[in-house]
């Protein structure tokens, strides 16, 4: 699988030397609120089966993730990555509460999203946000993903249903919104 690069960022494929750092960030429960299947608390056992499971998918081509680290002295700051759902890729990210309110998600995101349709040839991807987590919907506003209704979705770490905005993007729109 590619490296991806931006500006300032690297995306690879995560590896289990990534670990220990996964689930110190992800293991926060403010990030763990944010994501459907997140368990919290969130263990390095738990860091180890997502890295597993991620080669898994990606050998079999249902899913891409890759891990999010700054060029410039390799920290991890989260990580972002595309789920085969029903024949459309669903996009997904989450950043390290350190590095929140930084752009890191949306330069990470615009990134994979190029991947998606240039790369894997996709024509439309999907993704969701839980409606108490707008800072997501304005990430996936910023590359140009359209609302398409709400469902109730579990929030594993919450132990509960929340809403879940779900939207979508064509490849005609994507980049038609840049970003403030």
């Amino acid at each position: 699988m590619p490296r991806l690069e931006t500006g300032r960022l690297i995306l690879r494929p995560p590896e289990y030397s990534d670990a220990p750092a996964i689930s110190a960030l992800i293991g926060e429960y403010d990030v763990a609120k944010t994501l459907a299947e997140v368990p919290h608390p969130y263990g390095e056992a738990d860091a180890y089966e997502f890295v597993s499971n991620a080669s898994f998918r990606r050998a079999r081509g249902e899913g891409f993730v890759f891990a999010i680290l700054y060029r410039e002295d390799l920290a991890l700051l989260g990580t972002c990555g595309l789920r085969l759902v029903d024949g459309t890729f669903d996009l997904g990210y989450w950043i390290g509460r350190p590095y929140w309110g930084m752009g890191v998600a949306t330069e990470a995101a615009r990134k994979l999203v190029s991947f998606a349709f240039n790369s894997l040839r996709s024509e439309r991807l999907s993704a969701g946000w839980f409606a108490d987590n707008p800072a997501s919907g304005r990430v996936l506003e910023k590359l140009g993903f359209v609302a398409d209704g709400s469902v109730s979705q579990p929030c594993r770490a919450r132990g509960v249903e929340l809403l879940c905005n779900r939207m979508t993007l064509t490849k005609e729109n994507f980049g038609r919104k840049k970003a403030a």
